[in-house]
């Protein structure tokens, strides 16, 4: 998902109009159809309800070692846009690195925001059907006054609305087990999937590792089904 932050009234992710607004012919948001389930997938929101000003660090802080495992380090700025061929003075540019930061802030706007992601979820959803599969990466309980206020309850009621069909954690384990355990079994209306969260002393698994009602294990991203997105 590129910029969230443009999107404006509930209609404004309808095909063609991000395009329009951007000036160019494509679409960012199109999905092609491919195969017979979509994955969806958003991460680290960190509680932030409404759009934010956003800029990508300027400091790298990857290794050598990473290059040698065959896995692409940590870019930054200018060599982040040319490792992956994005241009600079872009919506995806600004989104994506730290350059020019005031004025391409200035143009494009802040990113992200509940209301904008459900627009987009909502127009996949409608373009999709049954075969969107919503799932949240975690590092969505954490990182606002509100959050911390509600003690995580606020951003379980935007999942709700979201209508998420899994969920995992991260920094939502900062709120203790009592809490965690409480709100993703009695608030969370998505399914939870934790494959190494244990009872003490008896070392029993606290959730589950995948759905086993479904034809696919989205825990280990196993599938029954021949292509997935």
């Amino acid at each position: 998902m590129a910029i969230l932050g443009v999107a404006g009234a509930s209609g404004f992710l309808a095909p063609g109009a991000v395009a329009a607004s951007w000036g160019s012919g494509k679409d960012p948001y199109e999905i092609k159809p491919y195969g017979n389930v979509t994955l969806l997938h958003i991460t680290d929101t960190h509680a932030q309800l409404l759009p934010v000003w956003w800029r990508e660090p300027g400091t790298n802080i990857g290794t050598r070692q990473q290059h040698e495992w065959g896995v692409t380090p940590h870019l930054v700025g200018k060599w982040k846009l040319d490792y992956y061929g994005i241009k600079a003075d872009t919506p995806e540019g600004y989104a994506l690195s730290c350059l020019d930061f005031d004025a391409m802030a200035h143009k494009y706007g802040k990113i992200g925001g509940y209301a904008h992601i459900a627009t987009l979820v909502k127009r996949y959803r409608e373009q999709l059907g049954n075969r969107a599969i919503l799932l949240d990466g975690g590092d969505a309980w954490q990182g606002s006054a509100t959050s911390l206020w509600t003690k995580a309850e606020d951003m379980v009621g935007a999942q709700n609305l979201l209508k998420e069909d899994y969920f995992v954690g991260h920094w939502e384990f900062t709120y203790g087990a009592d809490r965690v355990e409480y709100l993703l079994k009695h608030k969370l209306n998505a399914k939870f999937l934790s494959q190494n969260v244990f009872t003490i002393p008896w070392d029993e698994p606290v959730f589950d590792p995948y759905d086993g009602s479904s034809s696919f294990q989205v825990g280990s991203l196993r599938s029954s089904l021949p292509r997935i997105r």
